[in-house]
């Protein structure tokens, strides 16, 4: 477990220091923006879809470490994917960081996602991990609302 827990404190602070994908994405066809104001996390995703596939995802913003993480790993995840394998993914991650902390997290298919495991075990970060994936879901519905993690 002591392995596990290293290994995400080592991808969570790469990935904050040297944010892969990060900046608006030029010929971008669909964006979010998202806020959490928990945290003061905001982030804009920007994705290029050709037919049922992603061909390009970036982000922008600013916010914790876990949330500029959790967004950088998500685009290097997602670019080349189609919407169903995205929608997919959404719902492993969703799962793997919101589950109970006292159960042991499914991360078959997530390849570098499933550091993200941790998170579960820490409530109020939660919310700073899932911003970028429900920013992702608005703007694969193409939806002007901003997305944040508190209710109306």
């Amino acid at each position: 477990m002591s392995e596990m827990r290293e290994l995400y404190q080592e991808v969570i602070i790469d990935h904050h220091k040297r944010p892969r994908n990060f900046g608006k994405l030029e010929g971008a066809n669909r964006h979010s923006e998202g806020y959490n104001p928990l945290c003061g996390d905001r982030v804009t995703v920007y994705l290029r879809v050709e037919g049922d596939r992603i061909q390009e995802v970036s982000f922008d913003g600013s916010g914790c470490a876990i949330c500029v993480a959790s967004s950088s790993v998500m685009t290097e995840t997602l670019k080349g994917k189609t919407l169903a394998d995205v929608e997919a993914l959404f719902g492993k991650f969703h799962d793997l960081v919101t589950g109970p902390p006292d159960e042991t997290a499914a991360t078959e298919g997530l390849g570098k996602l499933a550091v993200f495991g941790g998170v579960r075990e820490f409530p109020v970060r939660v919310k700073c991990a899932i911003l970028p994936w429900h920013t992702l879901q608005a703007a694969l519905r193409q939806s002007d609302e901003q997305v944040t993690t508190e209710q109306p």
